[in-house]
């Protein structure tokens, strides 16, 4: 059984408690394994909580976490944009509170769907594994502009233009079908001293390709606009970033809703994981979470 580390989880619990709402249901709006799910429950007896995945795999791993909750949660196969319809199918008006967690799970890491550089694998990168859109498809078909665009608006790349031209020049001799191959592309893309920095220089164009191929950020937006709109007087939501486009998009809804006295910001600055944390779960380093209060 492949673990799932919590992000933040200390202080996700804490917040909660600062829920001012007698509405029974928390949203867990990426239940993943269910760890946060499985904290909720532990840490607040008088809740209930309705899970949203679109990965049938994380769907299984979050039931088998929660079960000796029984009765007191709710798994929906469902991406976090159609929160609205999941809720109005399950007759709930309103909630208490409501967590994102934009990370990808460390179990989908290992499950050979092509998220990670590091081994050989089909370029997939799609969470919800019955959708048509893959990174095979990006890689292979998307034009060159397309390519170039993507990586710039979503892995902030500056070696895209460069990228793009050698996926393109690649995939005319053969199809590009494996993460290595494309990982390679994109190595011997940036110049030769920039090539052994801390980080890989194909972590942003991966980054790129599969908030493309999950449509990442229109889901993000609508996911969190309806989950504040949902949130009973007094309820708590929370967010977890783990790149600056997203904690971006994260800070600038919540300031939307604040100028509408929707909402109450609580954490000026984002919250970051303690020296601790990071010692114990290194890719939690890039994690920020930032929290509102429904006014």
């Amino acid at each position: 059984m492949i673990e799932h580390y919590s992000v933040l989880k200390n202080e996700v619990i804490n917040f909660f408690k600062l829920i001012d709402s007698k509405e029974e249901y928390i949203l867990d709006a990426t239940v993943g394994g269910g760890g946060h799910s499985y904290l909720i429950l532990k840490n607040f007896p008088d809740k209930k909580i309705i899970g949203l995945d679109k990965d049938e795999y994380a769907l299984k791993r979050a039931e088998e976490r929660l079960k000796e909750f029984k009765g007191r949660y709710i798994l929906v196969k469902s991406p976090f944009k159609d929160l609205d319809k999941v809720l109005e199918n399950l007759n709930i008006d309103k909630l208490a509170g409501a967590l994102f967690d934009f990370g990808v799970s460390h179990f989908q890491l290992k499950l050979e769907r092509g998220f990670s550089f590091q081994r050989e694998e089909p370029l997939d990168m799609r969470m919800d594994t019955s959708q048509d859109l893959t990174a095979y498809y990006v890689v292979n078909y998307y034009q060159k502009w397309q390519l170039e665009d993507i990586l710039k608006k979503y892995g902030e790349e500056k070696f895209a233009k460069r990228i793009a031209e050698n996926i393109v020049k690649e995939r005319q001799k053969n199809k590009i079908e494996t993460t290595k191959q494309l990982a390679d592309i994109v190595y011997h893309s940036y110049p030769k001293k920039l090539r052994y920095g801390r980080i890989h220089p194909a972590t942003k164009t991966f980054q790129a390709i599969r908030i493309e191929v999950n449509k990442e950020l229109e889901e993000i937006e609508e996911g969190l606009r309806k989950a504040i709109e949902k949130l009973d007087i007094g309820g708590i939501i929370q967010a977890i970033s783990f790149h600056s486009l997203e904690d971006r998009l994260v800070k600038n809804i919540f300031k939307e809703y604040k100028k509408l006295k929707m909402l109450e910001i609580l954490t000026k600055k984002p919250i970051t994981p303690s020296e601790e944390e990071i010692k114990e779960n290194p890719p939690s380093r890039s994690a920020k979470l930032r929290v509102g209060k429904r006014i």
